[in-house]
């Protein structure tokens, strides 16, 4: 772990006795007790997530506006303050520099939530196409980022600080003070169950991880890791950077239609992006289950007919359902749901079925 960027929390993890594995650079907690454990706990209580490993890209100044409504594939000019989209920043070719989350904290201050193995790709993206006046500051070193996760997310919180925490609606922010500390309090997340994310000082962010800990105890709240991270957002069907998304691939292979506004102007890659749509695409996005026991796993190919058609990007078992699940890019024609697939796992072929996205 020598060579491991550490967050804020690492030492607080080790003492919980996390497993603590590289991850974007970063030591991080894959699982505490289970990863079955810790995901059940999310869809029925609540988890709490250490994910200060995000980057945070500011932009603030007279062309912060133009700036980033230049980068992102969303509509920034018609975000009210205190609102949250996701969104994408391509390249020139239409391929995914990474997938983001965009802040509009006033009309000239906006901020990014981007990916912790981008953060210095992105930065110097961002960079390279925005004038001094964006004012583009990279804070993703002086924050801590928690994801506080599950139906009890509200009752656990609302414990910590006054703030009205029923104001906030899905994919909106505020500003309030969490057991006494500054906190940025977004009602987002990466589980597909309701929760909030909070930024805060990084000096701040392990006494708030312990205080929400204690708070949540008798809600059911546990600590859990990247593992249990990685299936409930399966389970959600959100993309992951580097698995369905990519430099590579257009976005709407992905099914992202609705976060590309081709709007006027365009955003970098709108060219390239709209002549995709035109053209069609050869391959798309699906999911799966598999109707043979076993689990399919990143890049394990998948067979119509003994004849190769794609390729899996993420894959396995899901603790809600009881089944095996997954996400892959097959040919044009096959993603209708019900259709029959193979999935090469260790050799053998088992059948596998396409089925409607999101699993839950």
């Amino acid at each position: 772990m020598s060579d491991e960027r550490k967050t804020p929390l690492y030492d607080l993890h080790c003492e919980l006795g996390a497993r603590m594995v590289p991850f974007a650079g970063f030591a991080m907690p894959v699982q505490y007790s289970s990863i079955v454990t810790e995901h059940k706990a999310v869809r029925e209580q609540a988890g709490l997530f250490d994910v200060s490993h995000m980057g945070q890209i500011h932009f603030q100044g007279p062309e912060a506006l133009a700036c980033v409504e230049r980068l992102i594939t969303c509509p920034v000019a018609s975000m009210a303050h205190g609102q949250v989209r996701y969104g994408l920043l391509c390249n020139d070719a239409g391929g995914v520099v990474d997938d983001v989350t965009v802040y509009r904290v006033a009309d000239d201050h906006f901020f990014l939530c981007v990916n912790a193995a981008n953060i210095e790709k992105d930065e110097a993206w961002i960079r390279a196409h925005c004038p001094d006046e964006a004012g583009v500051n990279n804070r993703s070193d002086e924050l801590g980022l928690l994801a506080l996760q599950g139906p009890q997310s509200p009752a656990i919180l609302a414990s910590l600080t006054d703030f009205d925490l029923d104001s906030l609606r899905r994919y909106r922010f505020a500003e309030a003070k969490v057991k006494g500390v500054p906190v940025l309090i977004s009602r987002t997340g990466y589980t597909g169950s309701d929760g909030f994310e909070l930024y805060v000082d990084a000096s701040d962010s392990a006494d708030l991880f312990g205080a929400l800990l204690n708070a949540g105890e008798p809600h059911g709240l546990i600590p859990a890791g990247l593992g249990a991270r990685d299936t409930l957002r399966l389970e959600a069907a959100m993309p992951l950077y580097g698995h369905e998304l990519d430099d590579e691939r257009s976005p709407l292979a992905a099914g992202l239609d609705r976060f590309i506004k081709l709007k006027a102007g365009g955003f970098i890659g709108a060219e390239a992006v709209t002549s995709a749509k035109e053209q069609g695409l050869d391959s798309s996005l699906v999911g799966f289950e598999l109707l043979d026991k076993g689990v399919a796993r990143a890049d394990y190919a998948v067979e119509k007919d003994g004849q190769e058609v794609g390729r899996v990007t993420s894959g396995a078992p899901s603790p809600a359902l009881g089944k095996s699940i997954g996400l892959a890019y097959v040919a044009k024609g096959l993603s209708e749901p019900g259709t029959e697939l193979d999935v090469i796992v260790r050799g053998r072929a088992l059948r596998a079925k396409v089925v409607t996205t999101p699993f839950l």
